[in-house]
């Protein structure tokens, strides 16, 4: 799997693979509308150099991707990022997660990132298990953090330290 920045070229693909979640999974969204192509250009786009969306792609095609965006506006926060991850279903449990996650730390040690963040649904035991392979630790949880179909769901919050980049 090749790993390169995302481009509106890819819109079409990365809400595909998200809507997947979406609209057939519903263990790692509380969205519950799919996105457009269009938005998903439109996400691209607007991201910036600071905040990437990476893609993994196989043979010309993209099979997933990961992204930071900006934990919150106050300044004191600006080297912290939230981070989200989808793969194609086909090319999930092979590895390429793992590769996709590890570049994502990599490119956010290199533009000065100190920690990276998110939230889990409890009951997602692969990407737990994902995050902790790639030295994220579970920090706690948020009980009853949305609901969902009518269910309540608990996340479960990771972090991972980037050292290099604290003072």
């Amino acid at each position: 799997m090749q790993v390169r920045r995302a481009v509106s070229n890819d819109a079409a693909t990365l809400a595909a693979i998200y809507n997947h979640s979406v609209i057939n999974e519903r263990n790692s969204t509380f969205e519950t509308a799919p996105r457009t192509e269009e938005d998903r250009r439109q996400w691209i786009e607007g991201q910036g150099e600071h905040h990437p969306i990476l893609v993994g792609e196989m043979n010309g095609a993209v099979i997933g991707w990961a992204s930071v965006s900006p934990y919150r506006s106050r300044q004191c926060y600006q080297g912290v990022g939230e981070f989200s991850i989808y793969l194609h279903e086909d090319y999930r449990g092979k590895g390429f997660g793992k590769q996709l996650l590890v570049s994502l730390v990599e490119v956010c040690t290199k533009l000065g990132y100190w920690k990276l963040v998110s939230r889990i649904f409890d009951f997602n035991h692969a990407s737990r298990k994902l995050c902790q392979s790639c030295g994220f630790r579970e920090v706690g949880v948020y009980e009853k953090h949305g609901k969902l179909d009518g269910r309540w769901i608990d996340c479960v919050i990771v972090e991972r330290v980037i050292q290099e980049n604290l003072d």
